[in-house]
């Protein structure tokens, strides 16, 4: 089956330079053969509405982000954008598209739209965060009506999506094992980490509602002699209610690429989660990230952790304050067996990022050639599988 090579239309409630993760990675691969324009929310700014437009010079993704004038209101917003929306597709000559949506909010200002195929990526279950859009759940059953296809981050999310659209696929968390496996071999720190004792235990990821602070507190409390490394944007959270005690360190937003040498220089990974609604179906990208850089990884009990990862002896699960330190202690005494980083090497080899692309974008084409009444020949050597919601097990792929 030929590659996707349509353009596509990315709405996204992340920007583009936030933390990479699932968007980015996905639409990264989509640029190789497409013009991909990464759609952010808009910002509000000056008296004129406009797109700022920019090209990521790694990847060629092209991102737009609209600018409305301050004060706009919700019906406002929603006619400006649809009006910038359309003077893009004139402008950049845009026909035969992919419309990928990681917000049903888009929809507010997308329903004019004709792609030849629509796509929900779900990757959180964003009416749990905190101060989510009134509309939010409402706009999502519109995308499910909407929608050829819907995927799902996690299997929390394929469990609660796969009764609501008939072309539901689950596919979890992915990991560039080859750039997180830098972290084995490299040596030269970072020079805010460098100076920090041993033992370290750290957390790479978004701080907000989603982190229990109290258990981070706990620890650093219990055991003052670790040094609890977290690296990441503060969101959504007064900073002021982080704990700030000496062995606790606030290192701040790091690119992708700083990652691995940041966890070159660490004794143990966390997944320090709180038990809310927010974190309800997370499924961490981190797991895998801090399984490719050969760290032991504590969790909390996170369902899409405990999940395989858990079940697997990969992870160890703290269920309270006390027994995630039990955790963190068991896995600074032992050492990684050779067992242990086989098992981690056979889970991640199916996990990548651009085996998870590739399955994607096979979808896309499928239907599309269903829509246009020629549905290509199943390759004889194509063996790849997703899940799909009417089984439970794996179909593969035609």
């Amino acid at each position: 089956m030929m590659t996707f090579q349509n353009d596509l239309l990315c709405f996204s409630h992340l920007r583009w330079t936030f933390v990479f993760q699932r968007p980015q990675h996905l639409m990264s691969r989509f640029a190789r053969y497409s013009r991909v324009y990464f759609i952010e929310e808009p910002v509000f700014t000056g008296d004129a509405a406009y797109l700022q437009k920019s090209i990521c010079e790694r990847t060629g993704v092209r991102v737009i982000t609209p600018t409305l004038p301050v004060n706009t209101s919700d019906a406002q917003s929603a006619v400006s954008l649809q009006t910038l929306l359309r003077e893009l597709l004139k402008k950049e000559a845009i026909h035969d598209y992919a419309a990928w949506y990681y917000t049903p909010m888009a929809l507010e200002f997308t329903s004019e739209l004709e792609p030849i195929v629509t796509v929900y990526d779900c990757m959180d279950e964003l009416s749990n965060f905190s101060n989510a859009p009134a509309a939010l759940l409402q706009n999502e059953q519109r995308l499910f009506d909407k929608a050829d296809l819907v995927f799902t981050g996690g299997s929390s999310l394929f469990e609660a999506k796969r009764g609501k659209h008939p072309h539901v696929y689950l596919f979890p968390s992915s990991v560039d094992a080859a750039h997180f496996a830098q972290a084995l071999t490299l040596t030269d720190e970072p020079d805010d980490q460098r100076s920090l004792p041993r033992p370290r235990i750290g957390y790479v990821g978004v701080i907000d509602e989603r982190m229990d602070l109290g258990l981070l507190e706990y620890l650093a409390a219990q055991r003052p002699e670790w040094q609890i490394v977290l690296i990441g944007p503060v969101v959504k959270i007064d900073p002021q209610t982080l704990p700030r005690q000496n062995n606790i360190h606030y290192l701040g937003m790091k690119s992708y690429d700083q990652l691995p040498a940041y966890l070159s220089g660490w004794n143990v990974a966390l997944l320090p989660f709180a038990q809310n609604d927010a974190t309800r179906f997370i499924s961490p990208t981190k797991t895998p990230e801090y399984l490719a850089a050969g760290l032991p990884v504590v969790s909390t009990p996170i369902r899409d952790v405990v999940r395989p990862y858990g079940e697997l002896g990969l992870v160890c699960i703290g269920h309270n304050p006390q027994d995630f330190l039990q955790c963190v202690e068991k896995q600074l005494r032992e050492e990684r067996s050779a067992a242990w980083k086989a098992e981690v090497e056979v889970l991640l080899s199916s996990q990548s990022w651009d085996k998870t692309w590739d399955a994607m974008q096979r979808l896309l084409n499928k239907h599309i050639a269903l829509a246009n009444g020629a549905v290509a020949a199943r390759p004889a050597t194509d063996t790849r599988t997703v899940r799909t919601p009417a089984s439970g097990p794996q179909q593969s792929l035609t």
